[in-house]
């Protein structure tokens, strides 16, 4: 199964069970009030700072850019949405995934952005489908889809991946093809429930065994509310990514290192190629 997205200029990208794990950055997000100058320079219409983080993500790694704009702050997302999508384009030759939950937004954002962008995302929700799907079938885009139905988030791995099913049989209907879908296992916070993480790691295995799709994660929100999160996230990463995720969204600057290293150790880098070309780099730099 291999899934194909295209940069501005029209470099292709592919995810692939057979293919290096590629790492979706999240750092465009201001999402959950901590990143106060990206909030404010984003309510402002300054776009210095997006196309910052896009070099910084690009540098660690990172093959796709999310760009997410939604805060209270930011009147009109449409339009800052937009600006901000320009602006990772120009900045870096990556494709960029069009983050939204405003059904509205998204239809003008995927008009303007160029390549074969990534959308974030649709859920099995009857409405959401019947809005988001026939916008991906018109734009030729490829869509994460998250396991949520109408009765609300399932707890239960067989449930998941019976929305999952659902969603697929919808997006057919649309002549999308499944290499054209994301499935995300969905990432719910231990500190709210202790199995939550078991839970992601068997729906991924679920959704891996029959439907063979590939498959994506936010994996930061596993260690919500909780101290030591970074060493939680690192531990959540290796756990997917030997699952079978291979399009995590992450933060590239604080997981490159984890993404090479399970790479590495699940035989997706032949003689050790990338994972040696990061020592030599960070030995250069003075890292080490």
């Amino acid at each position: 199964m291999e899934t194909r997205l295209r940069s501005p200029s029209g470099k292709e990208v592919v995810i692939s069970g057979d293919m290096p794990t590629v790492m979706i950055g999240e750092r465009i997000n201001p999402s959950g009030g901590r990143r106060k100058k990206l909030t404010e320079a984003l309510a402002n219409g300054n776009m210095e700072p997006i196309r910052q983080e896009a070099a910084r993500q690009a540098a660690a790694g990172a093959s796709i850019i999310d760009v997410n704009v939604q805060a209270a702050s930011v009147r009109d997302e449409a339009a800052t949405l937009v600006q901000a999508i320009h602006a990772v384009a120009e900045e870096v030759d990556l494709p960029i995934s069009i983050d939204t939950s405003d059904w509205d937004v998204l239809e003008i954002a995927l008009k303007a952005c160029p390549g074969r962008p990534l959308v974030n995302s649709v859920n099995g929700t009857e409405e959401a489908m019947n809005r988001v799907l026939p916008l991906i079938a018109e734009h030729q885009a490829v869509v994460i889809s998250l396991p949520i139905d109408d009765e609300g988030i399932q707890q239960d791995p067989k449930r998941r991946l019976a929305v999952a099913e659902k969603i697929l049989r919808r997006a057919e209907s649309f002549d999308i093809p499944p290499e054209d879908i994301i499935m995300d296992g969905l990432t719910m916070t231990v500190g709210a429930d202790m199995k939550a993480a078991v839970a992601t790691i068997e729906t991924i295995n679920l959704i891996r065994e029959n439907l063979d799709l590939n498959m994506t994660l936010g994996v930061s929100n596993v260690s919500f509310g909780l101290p030591l999160r970074e060493t939680i996230n690192t531990g959540f990463l290796y756990m997917a990514i030997a699952a079978g995720v291979r399009c995590p969204i992450v933060d590239p600057i604080k997981m490159r290192k984890v993404v090479l290293t399970a790479d590495l150790l699940t035989g997706r880098d032949p003689f050790a190629d990338r994972f040696t070309s990061y020592y030599r780099e960070i030995r250069e730099s003075g890292e080490l």
